[in-house]
């Protein structure tokens, strides 16, 4: 309810479609359905079967039914109406202008040298923001799956600091690189140079996983599924 209340909601549809409409977006109504469903959706769906395996196993731990009524309440009543909100006041400004003059009629691009492909980039880009969060994450994880105290917020802060100012960095040098070579396809590449952190935390939580010793059909299950979910939007929030 919180979440839903505090007015995120409303700039990602501002966000979305002014960035839309930047690039010429004629749909903005399908931006915005996407703003509001695909990430919610995704984690939801995810979440719904887990529960079902969760209620299947006879646990407790199940979410019950009018909770995940509720759930969907507050998202189809309150978030799914701040984006399209958000999304009518952003399309409603001024596009966002360009520091340079470009031409509408796009220029031959020249062979890449290999370091500057979409792979070797995001193989290359996540590394480093990966090594700047590596430390913390051990906590992170040791505090979720192993019932262990986590008290060091005040460092949890400073790493995302630095987590943030590395994708920033390790993203433009790229770019800086990619658009020296005449390359100007620049914005997808930028999101997964820096969003391929993900890739690596989720590496690194199947090699955690060997140390919870656990073989149970649901616990697998619960812990991917989750893990898929924090790297889903870690790899969006890196991006």
């Amino acid at each position: 309810m919180t979440f839903a209340l505090l007015g995120f909601i409303f700039i990602a549809g501002f966000i979305s479609a002014r960035l839309y409409k930047t690039f010429k977006g004629k749909q903005w109504q399908k931006c915005t359905f996407v703003t509001a469903v695909l990430f919610p959706g995704t984690c939801f769906a995810i979440f719904f079967v887990l529960d079902i395996l969760v209620w299947a196993d006879g646990s407790t731990g199940a979410v019950p039914l009018l909770s995940m009524l509720a759930i969907l309440a507050l998202w189809f009543g309150i978030s799914v109406p701040l984006v399209f909100l958000g999304a009518f006041v952003g399309y409603k400004q001024e596009p966002i202008t360009y520091p340079v003059v470009t031409s509408n009629i796009p220029r031959q691009i020249p062979d890449q040298p290999s370091r500057l492909g979409f792979l070797s980039c995001m193989i290359g880009g996540g590394l480093l923001p990966f090594g700047s969060c590596f430390i913390e994450l051990y906590y992170i994880k040791s505090s979720l799956w192993m019932d262990q105290y986590y008290f060091i917020f005040g460092f949890l802060l400073l790493t995302f600091i630095i987590l943030a100012m590395t994708c920033i960095e390790v993203t433009i040098v790229v770019n800086c690189f990619q658009l020296c070579s005449e390359d100007y396809r620049w914005w997808w590449k930028a999101f997964f140079t820096a969003g391929s952190t993900a890739i690596y935390v989720f590496v690194y939580a199947c090699y955690y996983f060997t140390r919870l010793q656990s073989t149970l059909f649901v616990t697998v299950c619960l812990y991917f599924g989750y893990m898929f979910m924090a790297c889903l939007g870690l790899f969006i929030m890196t991006g």
